[in-house]
C-alpha cells in the first residue's frame, strides 16, 4: 500500500536471508535465515530450499530442501574440497528467491 509517496515494507513480512558468517571464510561458515510469526499476510512458510552455487552460475549443492516452521533457521556450509572465490547461495521460498555473496580464502 502505499500513502503520500511512502510504501509499506512487504519484506519485512517475509523470509529474510542473512549474511553469511564468518565472511570470507576458511573451511565453513554458517548461513541462516528467519521466516516472521504467520500473519494475515504472511501464512506459515512452505517448502524451503538453499542451494549453493560458483561465480559462473553452476549449482555447487543443495543444502536445505523441505517444509520449515517460523523462526529462526541455520546450516553450516562445508566447502572444504571447493577452490576459492567467489560462491552465491540463494534461498528460495514459495516462489521468492533472495540470493547472497560469500567468499571462500584459501587454507
Amino acid at each position: 500500500t502505499q500513502i503520500d509517496g511512502i510504501q509499506d515494507h512487504p519484506e519485512k513480512e517475509r523470509a529474510i536471508l542473512h549474511q553469511n558468517q564468518p565472511n570470507p571464510f576458511g573451511e565453513s561458515t554458517v548461513i541462516s535465515w528467519q521466516f516472521p510469526i504467520p500473519s494475515s499476510q504472511f501464512p506459515v512458510p512452505g517448502h524451503v530450499t538453499l542451494r549453493i552455487f560458483d561465480f559462473i552460475g553452476k549449482e555447487i549443492g543443495t543444502l536445505v530442501n523441505e517444509d520449515q516452521a517460523p523462526g529462526e533457521h541455520q546450516v553450516i556450509f562445508d566447502a572444504s574440497g571447493l577452490p576459492s572465490g567467489v560462491y552465491f547461495y540463494q534461498l528460495h521460498v514459495d516462489g521468492a528467491l533472495e540470493t547472497r555473496k560469500m567468499i571462500l580464502l584459501p587454507q
